[in-house]
């Protein structure tokens, strides 16, 4: 039967809708905004993207850079404004003549100059490994400004580190261990040719930062690129001055006034505790947080070390998204 023309259309439009695919969602765009915050006279370089709330980000180091954490922790933008930075004489940011002026009390004004140079009101601050050291030294100074507090892989006191060191090191195989001993005790600065003067000598860097440290670093996904030889920080004069001049295994820098453990009970903003199982800072210090501070969430995680978001990537954005979102973790 031949059907009228208003009813042909009628059934092919019906006909081609019943084998339409849904649309797909609209694919989301996070715009990237970089610039420098002017310090009280030290240019702090930042970088941020994402939508939602201020989550500030401090790295590890001293004297690395916010590189580290990408690509791992790009998902949290799609609920927070995440927002980097590089942490003065580090990365991008200005460097200074005057390497006395590499403290942490000073890294804590920057970042609170930054906080208030971007107008981010409140924000939640995540800080990893000597991050995490900053990140309690902002939250001991200004936690009225603070919404949560993330303490990744990290220490409250250079003492009790000093004591982890010591018994890693011990670990080692004897043979290296023998050597590093010995490279350590010869003076580790001011060797080789003169653009070497400053910075480890690459057999020591090599054992110290690879057999000494790599145990603590990885577990469930070790970096096939990993290299200790090119593990330095970005500024080797910001290192010696907060690490020390004695090598990987003792900080006797400027690191030795993170003495928090008597004062981690005076932070009352929601904290979230991370670290590994196996981490170089070792857990039981995160342990020791925990205890210390009132009412935060503790969370080990599995066959990891002190690199716990490469180890366990899911685990840990599941832990930290659940704590931002308000959920317990533990």
């Amino acid at each position: 039967m031949k059907l009228p023309r208003l009813a042909l259309v009628l059934v092919l439009a019906a006909s081609s809708a019943a084998f339409s695919t849904p649309a797909a969602a609209q694919p989301s765009v996070y715009p990237q905004q970089e610039g420098y915050v002017d310090a009280h006279g030290v240019l702090i370089y930042y970088v941020a993207f994402g939508d939602g709330s201020p989550l500030v980000v401090v790295h590890g180091g001293p004297g690395a850079n916010h590189d580290y954490f990408l690509p791992w922790l790009l998902p949290l933008a799609r609920a927070h404004r995440l927002i980097f930075i590089d942490e003065r004489g580090s990365g991008r940011s200005q460097r200074l003549q005057d390497a006395s002026l590499y403290t942490v009390e000073a890294m804590v004004e920057d970042v609170e100059d930054l906080r208030v140079a971007l107008n981010l009101g409140k924000i939640s601050l995540l800080g990893h490994s000597y991050g995490g050291v900053l990140a309690q030294a902002y939250a001991l100074k200004y936690q009225q400004n603070l919404t949560r507090l993330i303490l990744d892989s990290t220490f409250p006191s250079t003492r009790q580190m000093n004591e982890v060191l010591a018994r890693e090191k011990a670990q080692m195989p004897p043979a290296k261990l023998a050597r590093l001993n010995q490279l350590e005790q010869a003076g580790l600065f001011g060797k080789g040719e003169a653009w070497e003067h400053g910075r480890y000598p690459a057999e020591y860097a090599t054992l110290a930062w690879g057999p000494g440290y790599f145990p603590f670093l990885y577990g469930a996904r070790p970096d096939s690129t990993y290299d200790p030889a090119t593990g330095a920080p970005t500024n080797w004069e910001l290192y010696r001055a907060m690490w020390g001049e004695h090598g990987e295994f003792v900080i006797d820098g400027n690191l030795k006034s993170v003495e928090y453990v008597d004062r981690l009970p005076s932070i009352h903003v929601p904290t979230l505790i991370l670290a590994g199982d196996h981490d170089e800072c070792d857990p039981s210090l995160s342990r020791e947080m925990h205890e210390k501070i009132a009412g935060s969430q503790l969370v080990i995680l599995p066959n990891s070390g002190h690199m716990n978001f490469v180890d366990q990537p899911d685990l840990w954005q599941q832990a930290v998204e659940g704590f931002l979102s308000g959920k317990s973790v533990q």
